[in-house]
């Protein structure tokens, strides 16, 4: 019985695709721990840890993507996305350590 042509690549793209995503996540991880550190350092945070520092910076990437073009803000660029997300997770910060005065 004969393959079709195209048969072998589909593990392959499969496996490529797997490979990318990891590459991918790890990659936003990096950048979100970088933004995270940045955005504790501008507000002076209490060393939050580098996990919470994550957390910032992704949530304030993902806040700053979902915010920023509802008021017409658009950086665009990488620099711009960076930025963004720097004010995002500056914002994100203000607003836990409000949240966590208040309780």
């Amino acid at each position: 019985m004969r393959q079709k042509p195209g048969r072998q690549k589909e593990p392959a793209e499969k496996v490529g695709g797997a490979i990318g995503g990891v590459i991918g996540l790890l990659i936003v991880i990096v950048i979100g721990a970088i933004v995270g550190w940045l955005a504790s350092l501008i507000v002076k945070g209490s060393g939050s840890g580098l996990l919470m520092d994550v957390i910032f910076g992704i949530g304030g990437s993902i806040l700053a993507g979902y915010v920023l073009p509802l008021v017409g803000i658009n950086l665009g660029g990488w620099a711009g996305s960076f930025i963004a997300a720097l004010v995002g997770a500056i914002i994100l910060i203000l607003i836990v350590r409000l949240i966590r005065k208040g309780a």
